[in-house]
């Protein structure tokens, strides 16, 4: 028997349904075995679709009406942007926080219904969202410590931290060899709040052990808690006299992890990948100069890491089984788990709101990107770089902030270190002294092709460029559409303005 069209299976289903569910048992078996003879439904099926009433068809177009349109999706991935890309279910708990602060300093305008909207997407909602930005998108074996000073450095496990109260940190160097570990190169200390997830960084210049020292006795005056613990792993930089001497003398509980047991340190090794690697990279840094970037892009990336920067902290884990199921509390900033502690005094909160208030996330921001553009000239060997000042303007930043995850991570992602961006030309532009003419052409005309505007060139000037040159010239005048587009789009290039209508991304990505 030939195979029957889908429409008329659906019409056998509606003739033949009724009559089977008002026969009796005898007569149910028959009706069922013709029905599938016809149809070739699985026997079980079929009954399951005989015995279903009838549904009437949904028409044709009908739905619920688009909620999170274009300008709720743009004011997303501005604030994306803002927050350094973070997933959605750490940038929810954040909107609030970061709306308001955009807006204090003037840097974001919102239409109070796109507002509502933005406030009220939910963690999947953010992800799907922008989903489409998103798509566009050697370890080092540490030297023998002398057994003697070893054993009087007490372990600590994974499982022996329970849920101590902030203060109690854990300690971890990071190398910055660009996978080469002969001749001098900088470090990073990473040191990590167990109970708040408070991260700082401090550059080395080498690695020593009365550097440590130095650096945690610097941390001490600038933590927003008294340090009361120091967890470390093996190595002769931390298990040594110098900081032995120091952590009895000042107080300070001194325990170290087992040998070859990174999990005993996760803490402090997730803020390595997650803080240190994502914004130095894996390129080799060595002397003064980079030092000297480093500390200039810890002392605002301390700011934004902890103040705008969500993270999951672990509640309770539960293994039935080869099923390990975990749960997790709702994100928050490091900084908003400090306030939440009993154990910091009020003095210390108030001093934490005041600084969360002068904030602005997006100058910090800023920053963090020009010193990591700086970084990786200095990684990539680059014999002259010089570090822009502090007061850089943000105008360009802001116009790009919408539509910067086209150009991809800033970041670098390889261990093969970070690419510098390349923002001057390596030929002679032929067009230089032709181009304030074309300019003038192009204001009076806008709507003039590339190739309109060569022909006319070369009518005009036989010593003009050639055909060959059409493709710069194209590209000089699409980056001129585009900064007319956007000045047509934003107005004042410094401010964010998304209102409920009116709002194009394409025009405003363009």
């Amino acid at each position: 028997m030939s195979n029957i069209s889908k429409k008329t299976r659906q019409e056998l289903v509606v003739a033949v349904g009724e009559r089977y569910r008002m026969a009796v048992k005898p007569e149910k078996s028959q009706i069922l075995g013709e029905f599938v003879a016809l149809t070739r439904y699985h026997r079980k099926h079929a009954i399951r679709i005989l015995n279903r009433t009838a549904v009437p068809a949904r028409p044709r177009g009908a739905g619920r009406s688009r909620i999170y349109d274009e300008c709720v999706r743009e004011a997303l991935t501005t604030l994306w942007e803002a927050s350094d890309r973070v997933c959605g279910k750490r940038l929810r708990p954040l909107l609030p926080l970061l709306v308001t602060s955009l807006e204090r300093h003037g840097h974001l305008h919102l239409d109070e219904t796109v507002r509502c909207r933005v406030l009220s997407a939910s963690a999947a909602t953010i992800d799907r969202v922008l989903a489409g930005p998103r798509a566009s998108l050697s370890g080092r074996r540490r030297s023998r410590t002398k057994p003697l000073i070893r054993s009087q450095v007490r372990v600590r496990t994974f499982g022996d931290w329970a849920d101590p109260e902030p203060g109690y940190t854990e300690i971890d160097l990071v190398a910055h060899c660009g996978g080469t570990l002969t001749g001098s190169f900088a470090h990073t200390l990473t040191v990590t709040d167990i109970a708040s997830g408070w991260t700082e960084g401090v550059p080395l210049l080498v690695r020593e052990g009365s550097l440590v020292v130095d650096a945690l006795d610097r941390l001490r005056s600038e933590l927003p808690f008294s340090l009361k613990g120091v967890d470390s792993d093996n190595g002769s930089e931390f298990i040594n006299e110098f900081l032995l001497q120091y952590c009895k003398e000042k107080g300070i509980e001194f325990t170290r992890s087992r040998p070859h047991r990174k999990n005993d340190q996760a803490w402090v090794e997730q803020k390595n990948g997650s803080v240190v690697r994502r914004l130095v990279g894996y390129g080799r840094l060595e002397g003064i100069a980079a030092v000297e970037a480093l500390a200039r892009l810890y002392g605002v990336a301390r700011l934004f890491t902890n103040f705008f920067q969500p993270s999951f902290k672990l509640a309770s884990k539960e293994r039935i089984g080869a099923r390990v199921t975990k749960r997790y509390h709702p994100p928050e900033t490091p900084c908003a788990r400090l306030l939440a502690s009993p154990a910091i005094p009020e003095p210390m909160k108030e001093r934490l709101r005041a600084v969360l208030v002068t904030l602005d996330p997006l100058r910090l921001l800023d920053e963090i990107r020009t010193v990591q553009h700086h970084l990786a000239g200095l990684a990539a060997g680059e014999a002259v770089h010089v570090l822009p000042s502090r007061d850089a303007d943000l105008d360009r930043f802001l116009r790009g902030l919408a539509t910067a995850w086209k150009s991809g991570e800033v970041r670098p992602t390889h261990r093969k270190g970070p690419k510098p961006a390349r923002h001057w030309r390596t030929r002679k532009d032929p067009f230089e002294a032709f181009w304030p003419r074309i300019l003038l052409w192009l204001e009076s005309e806008p709507e003039q092709t590339a190739k309109q505007l060569l022909l006319r060139l070369r009518a005009e000037e036989p010593t003009s460029p050639s055909d060959g040159q059409l493709r710069t010239l194209q590209r000089r005048v699409k980056v001129w559409r585009r900064a007319a587009a956007r000045r047509l789009v934003f107005g004042a290039p410094a401010v964010l303005a998304l209102t409920a209508s009116g709002c194009d991304s394409s025009e405003a990505s363009g």
